[in-house]
């Protein structure tokens, strides 16, 4: 069959239905915003100190002084797992003695918080921690929540794809997004930390899958020049709105069950996109349903005000495709041959380094200075002009420079950290910021990049793969930014020497700029080899009229 691209160009560029598509799929896209940054006010841990009971009798002197003090950031504040025993100042509250003068409160024996805690709620009023005790002892629980969504983000990345590929775009986008709206629902109804816990896993692979199901169809339905906006300035910028706006409900809602149904509900209305989104007519042309292709593209043609032509696709070929089976395609596919194997090998690589990248420095960026919900919206802001200029460049620029630019800026401005004075703390935050921009475009650069290189065949599970390596990265960052502990410089050494290594890598990637989509396996194009890239390099240079030079003998992969 022709070029998918060129049988369908009849539709144009940006329609009323290109323009529905493009809206539609990133309006669904809001909720999982609002879901990925849930974490950091649904498990915060405010301020606490062990509880003293009204039934303890003891001066108001005594009962201001027992919660032993301890040393942080070079000034003293209360513990918050240790108290005094309430036994022993009691018998000296008694007595009528004081504490610091007739008693030596270091010499005092100490006891857990045997009768809870007390939290502050100048921020918060509930959170899972303060519902359940999630500190001291159980203070390992908060993170191991966070920690997995992101496994069972792992497990939708590589799941949906397989599934998406076989049963459809569309399908596999709304039970998603219903996995994803319904588990969140069930979130708020949690009567311990272990379901909550469990349901959170299954938030994350809903979470994932629908976003990587919606990227995959508009990326398909829309033309070349539209799905370059739509991967950057569409999923992208709408999943960053639903960032945003989260700090605004958190604001305003303190209580974590009132909080989480409040951003559950706009997922239940995205439900309705049901009537409104088609399948994919590329991947329906894959599967041999040329008939229903038809059917959709026709009536695209008509919300554009557009004659299509009959038949749009051969008829020849509509009887040669529709007496074939379809082929089942698998994992396998994405290692079958050498050059799809260095292909998915390269862009695991690609996915996890921007990954570790963009959630350690997501991780770090709340740690500044100021109020959360304020750092949580700087958090979600400044990806906006990263998105913006990750448009700019792949309009402009070719793919590959595109993406190692971006990745060389964030992995250069890491590395520079380690330079700046430990007293300037505003130009080490400011150049944070300017890494995680920098690894932001590139990451929003990567879906629509690796969605060209794949074939139509197995887009969906090559992203899906690709992804999967992503939740890896995130699984990871938080040790990244553990090390910080030993050396407040080695995360930035770290992630940044991981960025700029994988910006050369993407130098090798083959060039998918101005080229149509690939809907078979051997229509791929081939990884370049450096011996290829130099000798390309010469051409150019021989074009502007200058001299070659002498080539190299070194190959690679």
């Amino acid at each position: 069959m022709s070029a998918y691209d060129d049988l369908t160009a009849f539709l144009g560029e940006w329609g009323p239905f290109q323009r529905l598509i493009f809206f539609l799929l990133s309006a669904s896209i809001i909720p999982n915003g609002f879901t990925g940054l849930s974490a950091v006010f649904l498990t915060a841990i405010p301020e606490h100190r062990c509880r003293i009971p009204d039934t303890v009798n003891l001066s108001s002197a005594w009962r201001n002084h027992s919660i032993p003090l301890e040393t942080k950031g070079g000034r003293q504040v209360p513990q918050k797992c240790r108290r005094y025993r309430l036994a022993t100042i009691a018998n000296f509250s008694a007595l009528g003695l004081e504490p610091g003068q007739d008693v030596d409160l270091e010499q005092l024996e100490q006891e857990s918080c045997l009768d809870g805690w007390e939290y502050s709620k100048d921020i918060f009023l509930s959170t899972i921690v303060t519902e359940w005790n999630l500190v001291c002892n159980d203070d390992w629980k908060g993170p191991l929540t966070t920690s997995f969504f992101y496994v069972g983000v792992l497990l939708g990345s590589f799941i949906s794809g397989q599934l998406s590929d076989r049963f459809g775009r569309k399908t596999v986008l709304f039970w998603t997004m219903a996995m994803h709206t319904g588990f969140s629902f069930l979130q708020v109804f949690s009567v311990n930390f272990e379901m909550f816990t469990a349901l959170y896993t299954l938030v994350g692979m809903g979470h994932i899958s629908n976003y990587v199901a919606a990227f995959v169809l508009g990326t398909e339905i829309l033309s070349k020049s539209i799905r370059i906006i739509f991967a950057t300035l569409g999923v992208c910028i709408f999943f960053a709105f639903g960032f945003m706006v989260l700090p605004l409900f958190a604001y305003f809602i303190r209580d974590w069950r009132m909080l989480q149904l409040a951003i559950t509900l706009p997922g239940v209305l995205c439900g309705l996109l049901w009537w409104c989104i088609p399948e994919s007519p590329r991947w329906l042309v894959s599967q041999g349903r040329i008939k229903e292709a038809e059917v959709i593209i026709r009536r695209a043609a008509k919300i554009n005000g557009i004659v299509a032509p009959s038949p749009i696709f051969d008829p020849n070929e509509l009887q040669d495709v529709s007496s074939k089976k379809p082929h089942k395609h698998h994992m396998y596919d994405l290692i079958r041959t050498r050059n799809i194997r260095i292909l998915t090998i390269m862009s695991i690589i690609l996915w996890l380094t921007i990954s570790v990248g963009y959630f350690g420095l997501s991780l770090d960026t709340p740690n500044l200075n100021g109020n959360i919900y304020l750092n949580g919206f700087l958090l979600a802001a400044v990806e906006v002009p990263a998105y913006v200029l990750a448009w700019l460049l792949l309009q402009h620029v070719t793919r590959r420079y595109s993406m190692a630019g971006s990745l060389f800026l964030g992995g250069s401005v890491l590395l520079l950290l380690q330079l700046v004075p430990s007293d300037l703390i505003y130009l080490s935050t400011t150049l944070v910021m300017v890494g995680k921009f920098g690894i932001t475009s590139a990451y929003s650069m990567v879906y629509v990049y690796t969605a060209e290189l794949y074939p139509t065949v197995v887009r969906n599970m090559g992203v899906g793969v690709s992804s999967t390596a992503s939740r890896l990265g995130s699984i990871l960052s938080p040790y990244f930014v553990y090390l910080g502990a030993y050396n407040r410089h080695l995360p930035y050494i770290l992630m940044g020497s991981l960025t700029i290594t994988t910006a050369i890598i993407t130098l090798f990637f083959p060039e998918s700029s101005g080229v149509s989509l690939p809907d078979t396996i051997n229509q791929m194009q081939k990884v370049k080899r450096i011996k290829q890239w130099q000798a390309q390099s010469q051409t150019r240079m021989l074009k502007d009229g200058e001299e070659s030079p002498t080539v190299l003998k070194s190959t690679a992969f």
